[in-house]
Parts: structure tokens; sequence; C-alpha cells
């Protein structure tokens, strides 16, 4: 699995998610409990991996809907 996104920002995983979700691409998102540890004040980016078959095809459709996926 390669990383392909990392934020502190729900709604920017949200759509990514969303988005890649209707592309076809499977998503994870790694970090989700870490919330409970921080109190939910965001201070912990969460990540969203994908195959690394499939992170050419999320890379591009997230740059073509306006979002930075991490440089590998």
């Amino acid at each position: 699995m390669k990383q392909l996104l990392r934020t502190t920002d729900p709604t920017e995983l949200a759509f990514a998610q969303a988005l890649l979700q209707g592309e076809g691409i499977a998503v994870f998102e790694m970090d989700v409990n870490m919330s409970v540890l921080e109190g939910s004040i965001g201070i912990f980016p969460r990540r969203l991996m994908v195959a690394d078959r499939d992170y050419a095809d999320a890379v591009r459709a997230l740059r073509d809907n306006g979002l930075d996926p991490v440089d590998e």
C-alpha cells in the first residue's frame, strides 16, 4: 500500500474517499482512532492509503479535483 493523502481536515478526507470510491479505487483510512487519544483537537493527521496498483490513478483523480496528494 502507498500513502496517498495526509491531512487533519475531515472534509478533505471525506471528499477524497468519496471521489476515489466513485472511481472504483479501494481506499483505507489509517490513524482513525488517534482522535480518541488526542481528544478530537485535530493535531494528528489521518492518512489515506491505496494499493500500489491503484496509486497512479488515485493521484490523477485527486489532482484533477483540486486535491494535493502526498509526494512519494
